[in-house]
C-alpha cells in the first residue's frame, strides 16, 4: 500500500458499530484508540473484521490545538 498520507498507524480492530449507512471502525493502535467513521459499503469491500489488523490513515491539511 502506498499512500501521501504520512500518517499512517497500524493498529487492530476493536470494535465495528454498523448504522443506517455509516459504520464506526475503532482501531488499537498500542493502547490509543482512533475511530474512524466509513460507509458500510466500504466496511464490506475491505472485508473488516474485529480482530483484524488494520492502518488508520490520517491526512488533514490542519491540525488544531486546544487548551483549557
Amino acid at each position: 500500500m502506498k499512500l501521501s498520507a504520512r500518517n499512517q498507524l497500524k493498529g487492530r480492530i476493536t470494535s465495528i458499530v454498523k448504522g443506517a449507512t455509516t459504520s464506526h471502525i475503532t482501531i488499537d493502535v498500542n493502547g490509543t484508540i482512533i475511530t474512524s467513521a466509513i460507509t458500510n459499503e466500504a466496511v464490506d469491500e475491505l472485508g473488516l473484521s474485529v480482530g483484524k489488523d488494520a492502518y488508520a490513515v490520517i491526512k488533514a491539511s490542519s491540525v488544531m490545538v486546544g487548551v483549557d
